[in-house]
């Protein structure tokens, strides 16, 4: 059997809007074959759904903890949830 599959729902604050991070964010996650989204929250913080390999994920979920070189990351919240169909692609939401 391959690699378990994670997918987890992840908080991130700091500097984290207006800072290309949704599009960073997407950009690493489409490097390390990751599927999801990322969006933009009113309370200035961005949420994102990350799911793949174990390995893809917590190699992403490191990367979030830093964030693209503008951003000053403060707090990354995971939460690792079943997934409730497949999700295809990596893409940024509203």
């Amino acid at each position: 059997m391959g690699q378990s599959h994670k997918t987890a729902r992840v908080r991130i604050l700091g500097r984290v809007q207006g800072v290309s991070f949704r599009v960073w964010t997407r950009n690493e996650a489409e490097k390390l074959g990751l599927a999801g989204w990322v969006r933009n929250e009113p309370d200035g913080s961005v949420a994102a759904v990350i799911s793949g390999s174990e390995e893809a994920v917590t190699t992403m979920l490191e990367r979030l903890g830093k964030g693209p070189p503008m951003a000053s990351v403060t707090q990354v919240t995971t939460e690792f949830v079943e997934t409730t169909g497949e999700l295809r692609g990596f893409r940024i939401t509203r």
